[in-house]
């Protein structure tokens, strides 16, 4: 097992660690979280060596080896293939003794390092590294692809690659999911699942955390913290270990109250709101672990927009596309105010394109796209980050972006966004990933935009900032479009999906959890068996070819499976439509009746008969209403059912 004892450790006279001790267990999957600045990354840096404590001990088994993915990784003119391959470095070194040998004539040496070699599983290496390359979404031509040719988010995925490719007994992994689509999320969450070794994961993405890890570390006041369980378990105990806390109590309570008031509005309107069960649960877990962000520095929102037209946006019939090339047709839609969009689709089958095209980066090539005349658009996706000038600082970009505001507003907008007196003042050039994140949010919601479309909004952002994004979304008044890989961001903040695939868009039938199901990446690998030649047990790259007979078959099925649930789905979304449209109805009758109930000189001019039959005919809705919501929340449950099943 891993043993940090007593470890103190500082960074410009400034301690990170004092008296840090931790155990982790072999065969143990441990999530590390805390928030930006609290010295994540720099444990894993001392874990590798690459960093000395200034005091303490830290120990692991000799034979241990360590894998590490780091997410700055380095030029190299390998293929990608070879470069997944070179994580076996144990292999690799074995197939430079028999290329030796073998120059060297020496048959004895030759035959030992080919049962060598099969010890360490090298007649199916190729095959398992193109496995782990489908996975992450590679294509399959790319693993014959030079490593320089990648982004990079790719080169990123590559480096995770060739870290899950190691047999090493422990594995850091920094932030995997960062650069990953929803699907090869998934497909790491299984990887992950199934591997007996040592995992210690730094991530912020809650649903990750859920499914893979059994126990977290939290760092927290130069110290680490231990808890058993899953990420939702820790929120939990530390959620009831902070109740207990006299000095966070009161401002506990303030953020209770400000979570129920939350709720309460929320259930007022269920009867108009779509798809509000998860919601609903998302909300009552939120009130449960209040105490957790009680102490969040995060206190912003999304202004309202002073005005929206009615629809924002109309796509007709749409072909979207580069030079005369499209990616998208007949793309049909409107964005009305209120909506709240998520895109769901695999890697590069369109989502970026068709968010270009919304926010007017890519003209269609041929149909309408019409846009309202009040339906400005706030627009985050990861290259705004590098755009800010790097020699500015956060309160300056603020000043510059509203000029009407003084400098005061400027310093407490930020702060609501946890830019602290010191951090407004410093170069952007000096701040972080998820500070840059939160900077380019904040200069979106000042201009109070009509729509907000969000393309990967959470890379970067540690879990305290994901959840004040989640509930300053919720409580938006305008449109929402988002691409991301955060299940429990989109469950939060979304009621409908588009389904970007086979070149067109279309409306989700089921929930995210019908999608991840259906849409998990097999275990395919890019690459066929490895044949060995002679050349010192080099491997032959087989055809490349992703989509062999058995994911095909495979992916029949799972359409297949897809179909019969839509099948059965279907009459309770038919009724749910309906029972909604009913309460859309009577609510409107309602409102009619009420208001006149409400005009006093109602009661002076209308006949005592003519007031009591409007009297009974507003009872009479009201309890039309309450049956109808009471059906309708019945059957989401059904349906709910079915699809968690």
């Amino acid at each position: 097992m891993l043993t940090i004892t007593g470890l103190s450790f500082e960074r410009d006279r400034i301690p990170l660690f004092e008296d840090l001790s931790l155990t982790v267990h072999a065969g143990h999957k441990v999530g590390l979280v805390g928030r930006n600045g609290v010295g994540k990354s720099t444990l894993f840096q001392l874990i590798l060596g690459r960093l000395h404590s200034d005091s303490g001990e830290l120990n692991m088994p000799r034979e241990w080896r360590i894998s590490y993915l780091a997410q700055d990784p380095a030029v190299s003119d390998r293929i990608a293939i070879d470069y997944v391959l070179d994580g076996d470095k144990e292999l690799r070194k074995t197939q430079r003794k028999l290329a030796a040998a073998e120059a060297a004539g020496d048959n004895m040496a030759i035959a030992e390092l080919h049962g060598a070699l099969d010890d360490l599983g090298a007649y199916t290496a190729t095959a398992r590294a193109g496995e782990i390359l489908y996975g992450l979404g590679f294509a399959g031509d790319e693993a014959e692809k030079p490593y320089a040719d990648f982004s990079g988010g790719w080169r990123i995925r590559l480096n995770l690659a060739q870290a899950l490719m190691s047999p090493a007994e422990l594995l850091l992994l920094d932030e995997p999911t960062n650069h990953l689509d929803l699907e090869a999320t998934l497909w790491l969450e299984q990887w992950l699942q199934r591997t007996d070794r040592t995992v210690l994961t730094i991530a912020h993405d809650r649903e990750f955390l859920d499914h893979v890890v059994d126990h977290i570390i939290h760092l927290e006041g130069h110290k680490a913290y231990t808890y058993r369980g899953n990420y939702s378990a820790f929120e939990t105990q530390r959620a009831e270990a902070l109740a207990q806390q006299q000095a966070t109590f009161s401002k506990q309570q303030r953020e209770v109250a400000h979570v129920e008031k939350f709720v309460s509005r929320f259930r007022a309107k269920a009867s108009k709101a779509k798809q509000v069960q998860s919601r609903l649960k998302a909300l009552e877990r939120m009130e449960a672990v209040a105490p957790v962000y009680a102490d969040s520095p995060y206190r912003f929102t999304f202004p309202d927009p002073d005005k929206m037209s009615q629809p924002l946006l109309s796509l007709n019939n749409l072909s979207i596309g580069y030079g005369e090339t499209p990616v998208l047709t007949s793309v049909k839609a409107s964005l009305l105010p209120g909506a709240r969009v998520g895109v769901l689709g695999e890697n590069g089958a369109g989502k970026s394109t068709l968010l270009k095209c919304l926010v007017g980066d890519l003209a269609p090539l041929s149909g309408e796209l019409v846009r309202g005349q009040h339906s400005s658009i706030g627009y985050f996706a990861q290259h705004q980050l590098e755009n800010l000038h790097p020699d500015a600082t956060a309160l300056s970009s603020m000043q510059t972006a509203q000029p009407d505001q003084r400098e005061q507003w400027c310093r407490d907008y930020l702060g609501t966004w946890g830019f602290s007196r010191d951090k407004v003042e410093r170069p952007i050039s000096t701040l972080s990933g998820g500070e840059r994140a939160r900077l380019v949010l904040a200069h979106l919601a000042a201009e109070k935009p009509a729509i907000l479309v969000l393309d990967e909004p959470t890379n970067h952002l540690d879990l305290d900032m994901r959840e004040a994004l989640a509930m300053a979304l919720q409580n938006f008044a305008g449109a929402l479009v988002i691409v991301a890989h955060d299940r429990s961001l989109l469950e939060r903040t979304v009621d409908e999906f588009w389904l970007v695939e086979n070149h067109t868009v279309t409306r989700l039938k089921g929930n995210l959890d019908s999608y991840a199901q259906s849409h998990n990446r097999s275990t395919t690998s890019l690459v066929s068996g490895p044949e060995s030649t002679s050349n010192g047990g080099a491997y032959q790259h087989q055809g490349t070819e992703s989509r062999a007979a058995n994911p095909t078959a495979s992916r029949k099925s799972q359409r297949q499976e897809a179909a019969a649930a839509r099948a059965r789905e279907k009459p309770l979304r038919d009724a749910v439509r309906k029972l909604e449209k009913q309460l859309d109805s009577l609510a409107e009758q309602l409102k009619s009746v009420e208001t006149r109930l409400a005009d006093p000189d109602l009661y002076q001019s209308l006949p005592a008969v003519d007031l009591d039959k409007l009297l009974k005919e507003a009872g009479s809705l009201r309890k039309k209403r309450d049956d109808t919501e009471q059906a309708w929340l019945t059957t989401c449950e059904e349906l709910e059912t079915i699809q968690q099943s």
